[in-house]
């Protein structure tokens, strides 16, 4: 079975935040942790999108505004 799309996102932030973890400057940790934001709010989206989640005034404000 193919996993759901919002998985594999939620996944690929789990590796930005041990990457995160392992950085060696202040400057790499910052870019994994963004990344990290970045993928669980795609994940958030897609469960929107696929119905899993209904849509809440202020999740969907932010998602539209870019603030997720």
């Amino acid at each position: 079975m193919k996993p759901k799309q919002s998985d594999v996102f939620r996944d690929n932030a789990q590796n930005c935040a041990e990457m995160a973890e392992r950085a060696k400057d202040k400057a790499a940790y910052k870019r994994f942790k963004r990344m990290e934001e970045a993928w669980l709010a795609l994940a958030k989206e897609q469960e929107w999108l696929d119905g899993e989640i209904q849509p809440n005034r202020s999740v969907l404000t932010e998602v539209l505004d870019g603030k997720t």
